[in-house]
């Protein structure tokens, strides 16, 4: 009850556009529905303790019980629970069953060997050496029945009977269509994020283009980058902290990340109008995906939440089970977090060159790290990609010419001792 109360609260206070919070897990009803499927049970003799019992493998209980969620060759979910029964004259021999069950199945196996189908709507039932012709269209009340020779009434055998369940296909019928609404929901979310990242990789790739009057914002955005990746906001790369982070984690890097920006006037120092408006979309694209990624955990939690109320009400085992049935590729996945980020950094980071990208490490190698030939100590002026080093003037000019300066200072102390003073040329 109390996460019901939270989940719907949560739902209202956390500012989610109104066409999402109507495609939320309807947990409310969802509950509703598992109190019929555990009544349902209840009437048939399979309490939990019952059930707990025969899909206890390690028991050496002469009945076998078996609870499948998906049809071959199916995408639906369609629960079946299958029973095998040990009989004998007629009478169910297993310590396990409850008297209801076990009049229930006795009744069941009577009518079958006397040719006739079960008076209660139901259940499929076959021996173990005729499968019953069930077809995952056709409901469990409608299912094929095998009949049952009546000279083998004596001999013990195994009944196969497919218990007649109706409510736990309205429970999984429900839950599996608000699963692929969301799924849904996510991909056309995904689709307007991925437009905007390309748009807004237009608008940063204008402003920060190098000008030779000044009116450039490259700098700033660049800063502004280093300090996006550093902040790591919705994955982390570090050994001891790696994979992808949860919500509560990510608005603290986001909310780090902002304060960093803030600290260093970044966002107030630039220079063009358009690169305040970019940055404004900028942010609001990270807590749009921040805000899809706390609505996709607050259902996750939800189907998660009721699938373990269905065990406990059941000992049927779904929780485990009905994600890989569902195979949902949005709501039990991050897999768009993994997209939107993967497109900023291939549409919209990458946009504006970083240094690291081009920085030489010195480790007293010989050898070239990418050939292996030992041709780093014969380098010279005469190897200089002349290409590149237009490009590094072009787009990092301030670093080039500080590590032009240190070079000649490195070079003078050198030539002249440790007593060399690097000055600038005076023009007399």
């Amino acid at each position: 009850m109390k996460f019901a109360h939270d989940f719907k609260a949560t739902l209202a206070s956390q500012d989610f556009p109104p066409h999402w919070v109507n495609q939320a897990i309807p947990y409310g009803q969802l509950k509703k529905c598992l109190k019929k499927v555990q009544r349902e049970l209840q009437e048939l003799g399979l309490d939990p303790e019952t059930l707990r019992a025969l899909l206890n493998h390690n028991t050496t209980s002469p009945v076998a019980l078996r609870y499948k969620l998906k049809a071959t060759n199916s995408n639906l979910v369609r629960p079946k629970l299958t029973v095998y029964v040990h009989m004998q004259d007629g009478i169910a021999v297993d310590a396990f069953l409850t008297p209801t069950s076990r009049l229930f199945f006795e009744r069941i196996a009577a009518e079958l060997l006397l040719g006739r189908a079960p008076t209660k709507p139901g259940p499929a039932d076959a021996r173990f050496d005729a499968p019953p012709r069930y077809h995952p269209s056709d409901p469990p009340a409608q299912a094929g029945l095998c009949a049952v020779s009546a000279d083998s009434a004596a001999r013990p055998s195994y009944e196969m009977i497919e218990v007649p369940l109706v409510f736990d296909g309205e429970f999984f019928d429900l839950l599996q269509s608000d699963v692929n609404n969301l799924d849904a929901l996510q991909v056309q979310e995904g689709k307007k994020m991925t437009t905007e990242v390309v748009e807004l990789g237009k608008e940063v790739s204008q402003v920060s283009q190098p000008s030779r009057f000044s009116k450039s914002d490259l700098a700033r955005w660049r800063h502004i980058f280093e300090l996006y990746l550093d902040a790591e906001v919705f994955f982390a790369t570090h050994e001891r902290d790696h994979g992808a982070r949860s919500t509560q984690k990510a608005l603290k890097q986001l909310q780090w990340f902002q304060g960093e920006v803030e600290k260093r006037c970044l966002a107030k120092e630039f220079k063009l109008r358009e690169s305040k408006m970019a940055f404004a979309r900028f942010l609001n694209l990270n807590l749009g995906l921040l805000k899809t990624l706390q609505f996709q955990e607050l259902n996750k939690l939800a189907v998660l939440k009721i699938l373990k109320k269905f065990d406990k009400r059941t000992s049927l085992g779904v929780s485990q089970t009905f994600p890989v049935a569902i195979q949902s590729e949005g709501l039990l996945s991050r897999d768009i977090a993994k997209d939107i980020c993967a497109q900023m950094s291939q549409e919209l980071v990458s946009i504006v060159p970083q240094l690291s990208d081009y920085l030489c490490p010195r480790r007293q190698e010989r050898r070239c790290p990418l050939c292996r030939a030992d041709v780093v100590m014969s380098a010279s002026a005469d190897n200089l990609d002349h290409k590149l080093k237009k490009y590094m003037k072009r787009y990092f000019s301030k670093e080039v010419k500080d590590k032009q300066r240190a070079n000649e200072i490195e070079r003078g102390i050198e030539d002249f001792g440790p007593g060399y003073t690097h000055q600038d040329c005076l023009v007399m």
